[in-house]
């Protein structure tokens, strides 16, 4: 038996439309390539990176493996994805991004995992490219 928690966002995960199912939550989120992209979405200075932000901070994966990685975390509710509306996209750049959902972020915190603080930190740390910081510029959408 494992514990779940209620979830107010009606998410379509494992646990059912309308419970988060915290044991799978963790479970997923602590798989190594699947806590480095959650690391990275906390650190994010706009918390919701993209792909391509996602790609440039791992390097050793390929942009259809961080896909496979993000659609498990949908899957659980962890992780949400936010789209740009066709009007508002601008070409050349990314349109999806990817933040923590809320119930996401209170069963981390409960925990002491994936502290916001200290991933900001580290986030900041790393050299990146005009084009990349051009990206993480972008605004992003916010969640319905």
């Amino acid at each position: 038996m494992h514990p779940k928690t209620q979830s107010t966002n009606g998410g379509g995960g494992q646990g059912g439309p309308d419970t988060f199912d915290s044991w799978t939550a963790l479970q997923k989120s602590t798989d190594r390539t699947r806590a480095n992209l959650i690391a990275d979405i906390v650190g994010h200075p706009k918390g919701a990176p993209s792909v391509t932000e996602l790609d440039y901070m791992n390097p050793s994966l390929e942009a259809d493996a961080i896909r496979r990685h993000l659609t498990i975390l949908q899957e659980v509710d962890v992780v949400e994805e936010l789209v740009v509306k066709p009007g508002n996209r601008i070409r050349g750049y990314p349109y999806k991004f990817y933040r923590l959902s809320d119930e996401a972020r209170e069963l981390f915190d409960r925990n002491d995992l994936f502290p916001e603080e200290a991933w900001r930190r580290q986030y900041t740390r790393v050299q990146r490219t005009g084009e990349i910081k051009d990206v993480e510029e972008m605004p992003r959408p916010t969640a319905d």
